[in-house]
């Protein structure tokens, strides 16, 4: 066996970082009251999270790029058929790569909704005054109601793949995540994963912080 470096440790701390915010959001969310000040500071770190997890998959690790998980309708069905490449079993594998954009993009879709959502009680998004009102309408109700759905049946779901990898493929993926290493009957490039792209994940990171801060400054 091949012991391979495939997840850097800036795409495991986004990934364990992501869990607990989503976590939170959904505790503070169903709570209310006060505690939709930490709904609205863990909404914001989920912003900047998923931004830079953007940034992160075209110049992170190799196994965390786009260009090296998403593949075309050719390749998936393929992969259905049976027909897996040797480098499936790396990172993502063709299905689990379109896990990730499902989650990547119903994630940003409800922070986005929640910057505009307003309860009409004591609760409003930063950019909900700069739309009308049927939109902030449309937006609330996505976000309180059709949203939420989606991603919890999302995470679900990731969560029951991964159950079933364990139990009917003998392949445990969260232990890779933890470590950042797996084990692989052959060689593979690894995935940078030293004090240099430690180093920019901490400032690609920053400056997406950064720039989620200025927008909630700037909305007022």
């Amino acid at each position: 066996m091949n012991v391979v470096r495939v997840w850097d440790l800036p795409t495991r701390l986004f990934h364990w970082c992501l869990v607990a915010c989503v976590v939170g959001l959904v505790i503070t969310g169903e709570v209310a009251g006060d505690a939709m000040v930490w709904h609205f500071r863990l909404g914001y770190a989920v912003l900047s999270l998923l931004a830079f997890r953007l940034v992160w998959g075209v110049i992170g690790g190799r196994w965390s790029r786009f260009a090296t998980f998403v593949k075309g309708p050719a390749t998936i069905m393929q992969y259905l058929k049976g027909g897996a490449a040797p480098e499936h079993s790396v990172g993502h594998n063709p299905m689990g790569a379109l896990s990730v954009l499902g989650l990547l993009f119903f994630a940003l879709l409800q922070v986005g909704a929640g910057l505009f959502s307003d309860d009409e009680i004591a609760s409003s998004g930063p950019l909900a005054k700069m739309v009308s009102g049927d939109w902030v309408s449309l937006a609330t109700t996505y976000h309180t109601q059709v949203g939420k759905v989606i991603l919890i049946v999302l995470v679900l779901l990731h969560v029951g793949a991964i159950v079933f990898y364990r139990l009917h493929k003998g392949e445990n993926l969260v232990s890779p995540m933890l470590h950042g290493d797996k084990d692989l009957p052959q060689a593979f490039p690894p995935s940078r994963d030293d004090a240099v792209s430690r180093t920019v994940g901490v400032m690609v990171f920053a400056v997406c912080a950064l720039a989620v801060a200025w927008l909630v400054k700037w909305a007022g």
